[in-house]
This record gives C-alpha cells, sequence and structure tokens, in this order.
C-alpha cells in the first residue's frame, strides 16, 4: 500500500521567495500581528496539514531595509497559536548555541501542555557571526564544537523531561498528597557544557517530549540527526540528492538501534502555482524582476562565509572556481556544497544563481500547475526521496490558499493524504512513538 504523505507549512515573512513581500498578492499585514500567523495556522489546518513551522534568527538580518522581516519571537508564538488552533502540529526553532536546556524544557513542556501535545522543537546550532555578538561572543563557534554543545544539551533536555513519570500527579485533596515523590527526582547532569540538577518544575506533557526535528545536512548534522531527530526539515535542489541523503539518513538511524520509520523526512518544496505552466512562470519571473541584486549577493556571501562575489560579473557564466571549498565554510556546508553542484552542473550566471536562490535559498522550487505539483511530491515520494515535504509558498498567503484549494484535494482523490485528522498530537500525525520516559 501507498504510504501516505506528510505536509508542514513552512511559514517565513509573507512567503518564501526574496521578494514575494513585494507581490500584490502578498499580506500587509505586519508581522508583528498574530491574527497574521493564526490566519495561516488555521488556513493550514482546514488544509490537514501535519504541522505548521517557525524558524528563528537571533540578530536582525542585514537585509531588513529590502526584505519584510522582524517577525515575533517563536516559542511565545507556538502558545499563542496552541488557543487558535486545534488540530495542527507546532514547531520552532530554538538554538542550543545561545540557551540553556532547564529554560527551553521548560518552555516545550508549558507548550506541549498548552497545546494538548502539538509542539515540535526545531533544534540548530547557530552559525550566524552577528547573532553570536548579541551573546558575548565575538565569533561562532565551530561546527563540530556547535554539535558537541547540542548533543550534550538535547541530552539533558530529555532526562529533564522524563524526570517526572507519566503518573507522578496523584491530586488527592482528601489524602493530601498532591505528587508521589518517588515518582519525581532529580538528573543530576554534569557535563563538559552544562550543569543541570533537576528535576523539570512543571509535570511530563502529552508527548512525553516535543517532536525532535533537525535541519542541518553536515556530515555533522546527519551524525546528530541519527541519534536524536525524529523529523527533518533539509533542502535539496534535485531529486537525486534528496534520494541519497534520504536513503543515507535512514540508514544511519537503524545504525543507532532506531527504526527507520521513527524519523520523518521533509525537504523543502517552493512551488509557485498557477492555472496553466506558463502562468506559473510568468508569476515567477516576476518575482525574480522584484528582487534586490545586492541583498541576494550579500545572502550569497554570507552563505559562504563572508566570501566576496563583488568582482564577478553578474552576467557571465559562473564555475566552482569562483567559489571557495565548502568543506571550509563553518556555516551550513551542505547548503554550500549544493549550490557549488549546481554551479558546476548548469554554469548559470551570477545573476541567474541569485534568482535561483531568491526563491527558496536553495530548497527545490517548481513553477506549474496543481497537477504538476501534485506529480512531483508524489514522485519524491515513490522515489524514495521523501517522507512528504516542507511546504514553503513564495508568497502569502495567496500561494498557500492555491496549495490547498488544488494541490491537495489531487492528493487526497489519488488516496496518498488524509481528508480528517485521525489523532490529536504531532507524534500521531507523524506516526511516531511517544518516549516511555521513568
Amino acid at each position: 500500500m501507498a504510504s501516505t504523505i506528510h505536509l508542514n507549512l513552512f511559514v517565513h515573512g509573507r512567503g518564501h521567495h526574496e521578494a514575494g513581500w513585494r507581490h500584490p498578492s502578498a499580506s500587509r499585514q505586519p508581522l508583528t500581528d498574530i491574527d497574521y500567523f493564526a490566519s495561516l495556522a488555521r488556513r493550514a489546518e482546514e488544509g490537514k496539514f501535519d504541522s505548521v513551522f517557525f524558524a528563528d534568527y537571533l540578530a536582525l538580518n542585514d537585509d531588513i531595509g529590502h526584505v519584510a522581516g522582524a517577525a515575533l519571537e517563536p516559542i511565545t508564538l507556538l502558545a499563542a497559536l496552541a488557543r487558535a488552533t486545534r488540530h495542527i502540529g507546532l514547531i520552532a526553532t530554538v538554538s542550543t548555541t545561545y540557551s540553556e536546556p532547564f529554560n527551553i524544557a521548560r518552555q516545550f513542556a508549558s507548550v506541549d501542555h498548552i497545546s494538548h501535545g502539538r509542539a515540535g522543537w526545531n533544534i540548530v546550532t547557530s552559525w550566524l557571526p552577528h547573532a553570536s555578538r548579541n551573546f558575548g561572543l565575538n565569533a561562532p563557534l565551530a561546527l563540530q564544537d556547535r554539535y558537541e554543545r547540542a548533543e550534550e544539551y538535547v541530552r539533558t533536555a530529555t532526562q529533564l523531561w522524563d524526570s517526572w513519570a507519566d503518573d507522578a500527579i496523584v491530586d488527592d485533596p482528601q489524602a493530601g498528597r498532591y505528587a508521589d515523590l518517588d515518582r519525581v527526582g532529580p538528573i543530576a547532569h554534569e557535563g563538559k557544557h552544562f550543569s543541570v540538577n533537576g528535576p523539570l518544575n512543571i509535570p511530563r506533557s502529552p508527548q512525553g517530549w516535543p517532536v525532535l526535528v533537525q535541519a542541518g545536512s553536515s556530515p555533522a548534522g546527519k551524525a546528530f540527526a541519527a541519534k536524536f531527530a525524529e523529523a527533518v526539515f533539509t533542502a535539496h535542489l534535485r531529486k537525486e540528492s534528496a534520494q541519497q541523503f534520504y536513503q543515507e539518513l535512514k540508514t544511519l538511524t537503524e545504525q543507532q538501534g532506531r527504526k527507520a520509520s521513527q524519523i520523518v523526512i521533509l525537504p523543502g518544496l517552493s512551488a509557485t502555482l498557477g492555472s496553466t505552466e506558463h502562468e506559473a512562470r510568468v508569476l515567477s519571473r516576476e518575482l525574480n524582476e522584484l528582487t534586490h541584486f545586492q541583498v541576494g549577493l550579500e545572502r550569497l556571501s554570507n552563505r559562504f562565509g563572508g566570501h566576496d562575489f563583488t568582482g564577478i560579473n553578474p552576467d557571465l557564466p559562473l564555475s566552482a572556481d569562483d567559489f571557495p571549498d565548502a568543506g571550509a565554510v563553518q556555516a551550513s556546508q551542505s547548503r554550500s556544497k549544493a549550490i557549488i553542484e549546481l554551479v558546476t552542473r548548469e554554469h548559470p550566471t551570477l545573476r541567474q544563481l541569485l534568482h535561483r536562490l531568491a526563491g527558496a535559498r536553495g530548497h527545490f522550487t517548481l513553477a506549474g500547475t496543481p497537477e504538476q505539483v501534485a506529480d512531483a511530491i508524489l514522485d519524491w515520494v515513490d522515489s524514495g526521496a521523501a517522507d512528504g515535504f516542507n511546504v514553503m509558498p513564495p508568497v502569502l498567503p495567496r500561494q498557500l490558499d492555491l496549495f490547498i484549494e488544488h494541490v491537495v484535494p489531487i492528493l487526497q482523490a489519488r488516496g496518498r493524504f488524509r481528508k480528517e485528522y485521525e489523532h490529536t498530537t504531532l507524534r500521531g500525525h507523524y506516526g511516531l512513538d511517544r518516549p516511555a520516559g521513568r
């Protein structure tokens, strides 16, 4: 029997295209307006999406003068959305580099209680230099150091979530007994990076732990995901790359003694939809023409650790020699490698490359009809490249509406996507086991 696909909505400003905020079909609501985000989450819930996801950045982006950004803090946002929705999973990014396990374990346990079991934590290690300077560091930690800290961080957080047994709360006013102290205990964690006694000061939440999500695709990122991740957001420009990543990560997960079914792999998909392929391509060109060249250039430079691309003629074909070694990049190595592979394969001009990346920063982009998009989704899933997709509409809310109104019904008609929610938790939506706990 063909597997049911998973769909997560990745909300990014007014759309994932760099110039999406400028398009006439984009929302004009402020990015500090909870009603904007609530309307998107409810719309995704109407479309029966598994979850909605909010990334986070710990510094003001340099391109704020030309790109809409500076939105709400994500855990606060999840708590508000938990009361605005009923079924959809709620995922937010929190860095392990610039926070402490006790606080984050407590906050995510709270959101899981508030949402009745719909919380997910996207674990990141933070590589932006200007973020490090906001937390008293002159430079970011090296990639291996970030992942070493992250591993201890997650182990500490899970110990805190397990410091209460599920049945620890007795709540017997007649006997004057609220909690069974034999079912609550310290974790007494003493490690290289953290010293945390515990226990957590909130009982175990409906899911036991929030769903653990991860997005790194470097060797260190994949090793981390195989140990801990239950869902993975990943970026691939081509199906062949996604297939290789999918098989490798499922194998690494099994080598950690885990079931391959207990890690859900969701590549990003930014689909520009039109009633005809021509209409979709026209919209894609319109968006590219609205981009700001210097913004794209600075983003590319940041992706490669500050490399200077300004001396390159923007209208001559690129080669791999125009880029630094991706293996030496301390930021997102997997994304840097994918960009160099694209250049080697297609030899776009710098201007063309920036347009390509403006659509979704290195994720799979597609302009076409609902049938073409649905076919692509099913092709990737059935070819062993994905368990579903991290849906990244280029313009919000219009392109999300089109996806829900036209792509989702095709997937449902083919028996590959739910028509109603069958579970009450995010773990249920993703088909994940609940951690056993104490």
